[in-house]
């Protein structure tokens, strides 16, 4: 696996952990800001296979990959449970907020070539750091639900912040899932498209939630998967040109 590195910051008096991956490239790279799921990174990122293996391929293709443990707020022990019921959208956007400056000061990054990435919960994560990080160049959400829905009293939806999004999005989303749903998937289109945001979805008939994710065969959809990689990478290729200096 390609070797990364863990900084701990602090976030509104909360220690966090943000895991770094480089490219073994000289840079300058593009970076990633990777917003992570939660089913087993909740009780730490070393612990999610998933999402250290994205941000391994993400590295391998020549970013910059930075994820903070949107988590630390609780005990790594506490229940999932409770760290999904007390969740807060403030919260995160600190955390990502956080994990980007992480991102940008890394001295291979190219602060002009940086984009945000999540899946499932990190989706909806991805989608909300977007709204509040004004210099970002690409956003990938996969699968993300409830961008319809606030977490925490005071705060708005993701999806009614979507006009505050800087940069072209796409989504890739599966068919046969329920939250979010091929309904909820036309909404956030028309949201993006009211706001006047570029962007393309991708919807995979055959496949439902969590269709990238490889530990959970019975989730798992290797066709869908391997062909959102390659839309992917295509996509941010295309946005924060990889390989290049500006």
């Amino acid at each position: 696996m390609t070797q990364y590195q863990t900084i701990t910051i602090d976030v509104l008096g909360s220690p966090m952990e943000v895991l770094v991956f480089t490219p073994a490239t000289t840079g300058p790279h593009p970076g990633l800001l990777l917003a992570q799921h939660i089913p087993m990174g909740h009780t730490g990122l070393e612990n999610d296979p998933f999402t250290l293996t994205t941000a391994q391929r993400f590295a391998e293709a020549g970013y910059v990959v930075a994820i903070p443990f949107i988590f630390h707020w609780w005990p790594k022990s506490a229940p999932l449970e409770l760290k999904r019921e007390e969740s807060r959208d403030d919260w995160m956007v600190a955390d990502m907020q956080a994990g980007y400056e992480v991102l940008k000061s890394q001295p291979d990054v190219d602060p002009q070539r940086l984009g945000i990435v999540g899946h499932c919960w990190g989706g909806r994560v991805a989608w909300l750091a977007a709204c509040h990080i004004r210099d970002i160049k690409a956003l990938a959400t996969f699968y993300g639900g409830n961008i319809g829905k606030a977490l925490g009293a005071g705060n708005v939806p993701p999806l009614e912040l979507a006009s505050y999004i800087p940069c072209p999005v796409i989504g890739f989303f599966g068919n046969s899932d329920t939250n979010p749903s091929p309904l909820d998937v036309a909404g956030y289109s028309k949201a993006l498209t009211q706001a006047g945001i570029s962007h393309t979805f991708h919807q995979y008939d055959g496949a439902g939630h969590a269709f990238q994710n490889f530990p959970m065969p019975e989730r798992y959809h290797a066709q869908a998967s391997e062909d959102a990689w390659s839309k992917v990478l295509d996509f941010l290729a295309k946005h924060l040109h990889p390989g290049s200096a500006i």
